[in-house]
């Protein structure tokens, strides 16, 4: 890295003590993008990178609710309005004990080149509160959900800030935050997506972020003559982006033998077929289980406490959270012959693992291009909110699929090095480029 990069990185590291995952994904994006900033000095001229490290706002807020037992909880909500360069802010909304400001203005960070590399007019943000849903009752969700939304309510809206799920917020808090929402400011509108599909949610938006991974690495592997059809996967994780990346996968010719959560991890080596895959989606997504139970009902391996990358496997999806893929599993992934890695969650690996794969040559697809399907659709959700229309399964899912195919070649232009690909070089200087330009052109904002 050049010492102009190492600088800047320090600067931003005394400026925001403490907040190591921002920092991090700031590391990344710097150190891809500072050589053609360089090079380009209407970009330092402008202080680009300085502004684009600087959230454009900050929003903290306590959040009062009443538990089942009539006692008052307090917990903190978040919303980092991160950039609006190329159009209103877009991201997430986690609901997890780990939710602090560090995380939510990396995922917000990240969120802006992600959104900037769909082609869709999306800026970059992020939120979320240290609440923690699991365990709770639906009631106490619903009060925890009005509390939250009605402070949020005044700083969102269709054409400033959209929020959407993340985390921890799935159909359920959608609709709840919606709910409150609409009753709030009087009005129908595509504040959020994610929602359902009787009330302006899109067909195939939960689906998506796994679909979107999926499509990606397919496109990675046609650069090296190869295909879907026949690979083994490694997928950790059991969640919405988990369980899509199983069902596409299995629909075009894949095995994926593992998936995860925070007690372990399950091994199947015959595959998950779709009959498991439905079982999974039972025990998850209604019954909220573990998913030990899925090892206890077909007799496989339940690994407790570790992850399972391990596992010797074609394409590994690491589709759990940041920093889950440590230097360790990436060497055990590449002696277990692994091909191509896609990242189904935000920033899943870390530094000393992405490098493992890169000296490697395995083909390592970021976060930000591989599960940029999710908020994608999110994009297309608002189009048909705008225009009040609803769009067929397979239009949408063809949109996503071009989407992905376009992520892949703006990720090849930018990162094609001889032969080699560099996706994370490519994937940033894309995102990047497209919002510096943007924010050149609205003059000092």
């Amino acid at each position: 890295m050049s010492k102009k990069a190492e600088e800047f990185i320090g600067r931003v590291v005394e400026k925001n003590p403490g907040e190591v995952e921002f920092h991090q994904a700031v590391r990344e994006v710097v150190h891809s993008v500072m050589p053609y900033v360089e090079a380009h000095p209407r970009y330092q001229k402008a202080k680009i990178l300085d502004r684009v490290v600087e959230p454009e706002r900050v929003i903290q807020f306590r959040v009062p609710w009443f538990d089942d037992r009539g006692e008052v909880q307090v917990n903190r909500g978040y919303r980092i309005e991160m950039s609006s360069a190329i159009g209103p802010y877009k991201g997430g909304l986690r609901f997890h004990p780990s939710v602090n400001l560090g995380i939510l203005k990396f995922l917000a960070f990240e969120q802006v080149f992600k959104n900037s590399l769909t082609t869709l007019p999306m800026g970059g943000g992020k939120g979320g509160s240290d609440f923690d849903p699991k365990g709770k009752s639906d009631n106490e969700v619903m009060r925890f959900c009005q509390s939250f939304m009605t402070e949020l309510a005044r700083h969102i809206g269709p054409d400033t800030d959209v929020p959407a799920g993340d985390i921890g917020v799935g159909g359920r808090e959608v609709g709840y935050l919606f709910g409150q929402y609409k009753r709030l400011r009087n009005e129908f509108t595509g504040v959020l997506t994610g929602k359902g599909l009787g009330w302006g949610g899109s067909l195939i938006r939960p689906e998506a972020t796994g679909y979107g991974c999926v499509y990606f690495v397919e496109e990675m592997l046609k650069t090296r003559s190869e295909g879907l059809a026949g690979k083994v996967c490694t997928v950790s994780g059991s969640g919405n982006v988990a369980q899509y990346t199983v069902e596409k996968l299995l629909e075009l010719g894949a095995k994926s033998v593992t998936l995860s959560d925070s007690d372990g991890f399950i091994h199947d080596p015959d595959g998950i077929d779709a009959q498991k895959l439905q079982f999974v989606m039972e025990l998850k997504n209604v019954k909220r289980g573990r998913i030990k139970e899925y090892a206890d009902e077909y007799k496989c391996k339940f690994i407790p406490g570790e992850r399972p990358w391990g596992i010797a496997c074609d394409l590994a999806f690491p589709s759990a959270t940041q920093n889950e893929v440590e230097e360790a599993d990436a060497k055990k992934l590449v002696k277990g012959g692994c091909l191509a890695i896609g990242e189904g969650a935000n920033m899943p690996s870390s530094p000393e693992a992405i490098r493992v794969f890169q000296l490697a040559k395995i083909l390592y697809a970021p976060g930000k291009a591989a599960n940029a399907g999710g908020v994608a659709t999110s994009g297309l959700e608002m189009s048909q909110n705008s225009q009040r229309l609803s769009w067929s399964r397979k239009e949408v899912d063809e949109r996503l699929h071009q989407i992905m195919i376009s992520i892949h070649e703006a990720c090849v232009r930018y990162g094609k090095d001889g032969k080699h690909i560099d996706y994370v070089k490519g994937a940033n200087l894309a995102g990047f480029l497209k919002v510096a330009d943007a924010m050149i052109d609205q003059g000092l904002v």
